[in-house]
């Protein structure tokens, strides 16, 4: 079970109801509509509300999930409890992978979005967009130079709107505007609430410089080096896909529709052109034995699915590898044997350090063992949105490359899109964090996340049924190159040489737990990487299983998101990215969806 942080549940439940918002494909007034975008998540958000600015388009939005308001939204609302959002939640799909090999066999939870705003709506908040190689990368495999860190910049600007922090505190010394926009929908700051351990983080930029050296804004372009988190939060509350892009719309428009609770379970073919077949029509349910309904788009369909969402639908309509669909009887409709490969993601390892008992840390709140702060953190949220319960659980984050002459990068080459993109990231927390391991019931803590940015092993999501209700079989396939490892390995080596600067003695007392013997005196390579194979986990970040690629014979998508080999579908999710960023990539697909969103107008002259 992923497990990040524990808070009594004393908040006050709210929401509201919104017009064209349905609950049953019976509800319905029509079936046909001029696009038909399958996902509210990221994708399916910014893609509904853009196309629904002209008023002659007529959309629907389906998703499986539920509304992001109502019971138990506040572990929604609220960025401090955004580690809950997805923990035995009913925003959550479930899912497990298969066994995993390079973690003791152990099969791990793998938290999707299951609710409006999917995944935006339970992540932890991080906006990040990744280097300019990433995007660069992204361009050349694609074809496409609107791609491009150059071309794709505007879009990221277009998607966003700078807020003051809730603190209300002048934070211009901790972003570079040039690099922002101040009028999109999705309000991002940074934190709005300082911690205990900032001015120790900040003091080892300096005393470090040469190894942890200070970024004043990581979303430059220019990834690398350690600053001030920004986070998809404004007013102190959550920013979704949904809260953003889609009620919004929602509130404003008569021309956009959307259906929750309710399954695409796979597309039907409409005609074809040639020997191409088209697919205009999908088929919905919201039970597995339930009545199926035709939908069908007069432009075309979208899928805004997710990483996990949108191969497993094109597998269910007889889309991918052939031989892969008839093991489990689907007759193959187009032959695209990238379906469901190339699945990437970015493994994270918690570490943990006890820290000196009058250290100012939260962990009263996330550990339980204070009520009465968090009773008073609730209230004072539920007053002003301020405090800490108005931020996220990091304040800074810093990205790192293993150095040009390591003795990894020469053994096992290096996976990063270029010179100017990370290996790994670390992000310190001011309170004991992880998301598998057990919590304590009592202390102090400095936590830290490390992380693998530029993962060169590669998973894959296959169907194990033909039934749409089913979840498919997931297998990120974490540390399946020797490289990824060793990167998490010397990682969690640079975060013990961070916390071992001057500026922290007297403050760290020791590593917490199994930790203590892997990073002690006596401590060996093989002592961490027992302790990385026992409690590596998911970030949350699957992508890439859809990839877009501009040669023909290759990919899924081709530079426009088109689906190929067929007509009347389009990918705009996580999916077509043919490699995972370096870093948090929420913002990332923001801006790939905005650009998505001006290439589907243009092709149809909107």
């Amino acid at each position: 079970m992923l497990r990040l942080i524990h808070v009594p549940a004393v908040f006050a439940l709210f929401g509201s109801t919104f017009a064209a918002f349905y609950t049953d494909p019976s509800q319905l007034k029509q079936t046909t509509y001029d696009f038909v975008i399958v996902g509210a998540g990221i994708g399916g958000g910014v893609v509904a509300a853009r196309l629904s600015e002209n008023p002659s388009v007529k959309v629907l939005v389906i998703e499986a999930g539920v509304d992001d308001t109502g019971y138990r939204s506040e572990q929604i609302q609220i960025p401090f409890m955004c580690g809950q959002a997805s923990v035995d939640s009913p925003f959550d799909w479930n899912y497990t992978t298969t066994p995993q090999k390079a973690l003791n066999n152990q099969a791990i939870g793998y938290a999707r979005g299951f609710v409006m705003g999917g995944s935006s709506s339970t992540n932890y908040l991080i906006w990040t967009r990744g280097s300019s190689d990433d995007f660069n990368r992204f361009a050349k495999v694609a074809g496409d130079n609107s791609y491009s860190w150059n071309s794709i910049l505007p879009y990221f600007k277009k998607s966003e709107r700078h807020v003051i922090p809730s603190d209300g505190r002048n934070d211009s010394a901790e972003y570079l505007p040039a690099f922002h926009g101040f009028s999109g929908p999705l309000a991002f700051s940074t934190t709005g609430n300082l911690s205990g351990i900032d001015d120790k983080i900040l003091a080892t930029t300096k005393e470090l410089s040469a190894e942890f050296p200070f970024n004043q804004d990581t979303n430059s372009g220019k990834l690398l080096g350690l600053g001030w988190q920004q986070d998809a939060i404004g007013n102190g509350t959550r920013q979704s896909s949904s809260s953003a892009y889609l009620k919004p719309a929602l509130n404003s428009r008569s021309n956009i529709d959307v259906l929750i609770h309710t399954r695409a379970t796979r597309l039907l073919k409409t005609g074809s052109t040639g020997s191409v077949p088209e697919f205009k029509s999908l088929e919905i349910a919201t039970t597995s034995t339930g009545p199926r309904t035709k939908i069908t788009a007069r432009k075309e369909i979208i899928l805004s699915a997710g990483a996990i969402g949108t191969p497993q639908i094109l597998m269910l309509s007889g889309i991918g590898n052939a031989a892969d669909l008839a093991k489990v009887g689907i007759n193959s409709t187009v032959s695209l044997p990238e379906v469901g490969t190339n699945l990437q993601d970015h493994p994270l390892t918690s570490t943990q350090w006890e820290v000196s008992p009058d250290a100012v840390t939260r962990d009263g709140i996330v550990l339980g063992t204070d009520p009465a702060a968090a009773q008073a953190a609730v209230e004072r949220w539920n007053t002003n949105r301020t405090g800490v319960m108005s931020t996220t659980l990091s304040n800074h984050m810093g990205f790192f490359r293993l150095p040009s002459n390591s003795s990894v990068l020469a053994k096992y080459g290096d996976g990063s899109s270029g010179p100017g993109s990370a290996h790994y990231e670390l992000a310190w927390v001011n309170n004991f964090m992880t998301i598998n391991q057990p919590f304590p019931t009592s202390g102090k803590y400095v936590a830290n996340i490390n992380v693998v940015v530029s993962p060169t092993s590669r998973g894959s999501v296959t169907l194990a049924s033909s039934d749409p209700f089913a979840a498919p079989l997931i297998d990120p396939n974490f540390y399946n190159t020797d490289l990824d490892l060793q990167v998490m390995l010397e990682s969690i080596k640079a975060s013990k040489r961070f916390i071992s600067a001057k500026v922290w003695d007297g403050y760290i007392v020791k590593p917490y737990g199994d930790l203590e013997q892997a990073l002690g005196p006596n401590g060996t390579d093989a002592d961490i990487i027992a302790y990385i194979r026992q409690w590596t986990g998911s970030i949350k970040h699957p992508m890439c299983t859809a990839p877009v690629n501009g040669a023909k014979g290759k990919g899924v998508v081709d530079a426009n998101l088109k689906v190929k080999n067929l007509t009347g579908v389009r990918i705009v999710d996580g999916s077509v990215f043919p490699y995972i960023p370096a870093a948090a990539p929420q913002a990332a697909i923001y801006g790939v969806s905005e650009l998505a969103a001006d290439k589907i107008k243009k092709s149809w002259g909107l």
